[in-house]
């Protein structure tokens, strides 16, 4: 989608900032505009490799608060989840404050997949059972301070954390007006009267939080390695709670015990659908919806193209805040 967050360069820049980051040109460049955020190439590189390279948005540029600085979180997130067993698009080079560019980017090893969100799969559940079984593995990827800790939004404790990240979400309404079903005082309220469910949760986790049919690679037919070639786009990611993980693949829906994603998940490590436990989900689905509504402020996508979106989240969050009142 288009949005203002996505900088924009020259050929003769694509190519000048290939030299720099892996030492050799470009040969052919195509934007990847699937993304909502960071702009995206595919490069074909002088050298016959193909990679992809993903920049910050351009210095500058005012954004939410728990932007800052995403795609720093993204690279080390997927060294991690790499290591826990997650299959990831491998990070072949990452420059952080680049003199010439004025921001982030990184480089990354191409996949030869379909985005799941642009094929008709025979076997759906199968691939959310599997899905389920790498979410888990995420799980097990555990880190010493919950929130957002490339920009300073954390807490030693996760009801800490979340209120903290959704405090700075309610203000950034302030910074960009933004219409929601519920006042933000009332979402604070309700949130914060709920939030005791939270204290459950004693370990930070690394959570991915974007895990739509978009950032969900399948492989190639015959692919010997499973069905799901990669799980992309890790710079939403945070340390928290594994279960907020199960939000996004259930984006506008609920979470059901007959879901195939839970059978999965359960497959690698135990999960129970407590009365608390959906309390936090619902926590989730408050902060993700919130988000969907908020970011268009820096990012003016267009309105044909948003306003579907932005409906189902208004929808969706006046659910959300009505099940955890």
């Amino acid at each position: 989608m288009e949005s203002r967050t996505k900088r924009r360069l020259s050929p003769s820049q694509l190519d000048a900032l290939a030299r720099r980051a892996m030492g050799v040109g470009v040969s052919e460049a195509v934007e990847l505009t699937d993304g909502f955020a960071n702009a995206v190439w595919r490069l074909s590189l002088d050298d016959g490799r193909e990679v992809v390279l993903k920049l910050s948005p351009p210095p500058g540029l005012r954004q939410l608060t728990y932007e800052r600085d995403l795609l720093r979180m993204e690279a080390a997130a997927i060294e991690l989840a790499g290591s826990a067993g997650v299959p990831v698009a491998g990070l072949l080079r990452a420059g952080f404050d680049d003199p010439v560019l004025g921001g982030d980017y990184l480089v990354l090893t191409a996949l030869d997949g379909t985005p799941w969100n642009r094929s008709a799969p025979e076997d759906p559940q199968e691939l959310r059972r599997e899905l389920g079984r790498h979410l888990a593995r995420l799980a097990s990827v555990t880190g010493e301070v919950f929130g957002y800790p490339h920009n300073g939004i954390t807490a030693p404790t996760w009801r800490a954390a979340y209120l903290a990240m959704l405090d700075a979400l309610l203000a950034d309404t302030l910074r960009y007006p933004t219409p929601l079903p519920v006042p933000t005082g009332e979402i604070r309220r309700v949130a914060g009267a709920a939030a005791g469910v939270l204290d459950e949760v004693r370990t930070p986790s690394l959570v991915h939080f974007d895990v739509w049919p978009g950032n969900v690679f399948l492989a190639p037919p015959g692919s010997a390695d499973g069905r799901i070639q990669a799980i992309i786009d890790l710079e939403r990611a945070f340390w928290g709670d594994p279960l907020a993980d199960l939000v996004t693949p259930t984006i506008f829906g609920e979470l059901a015990e007959t879901d195939a994603l839970l059978a999965g998940y359960r497959e690698v490590r135990p999960l129970e659908l407590t009365p608390a436990a959906l309390a936090r989900v619902d926590l989730y689905r408050v902060y993700l919806y919130l988000i969907l509504l908020v970011e268009n402020g820096p990012r003016q996508y267009p309105e044909e193209e948003y306003a579907p979106l932005r409906d189902l989240a208004a929808t969706s969050l006046a659910k959300a805040v009505e099940a955890l009142r």
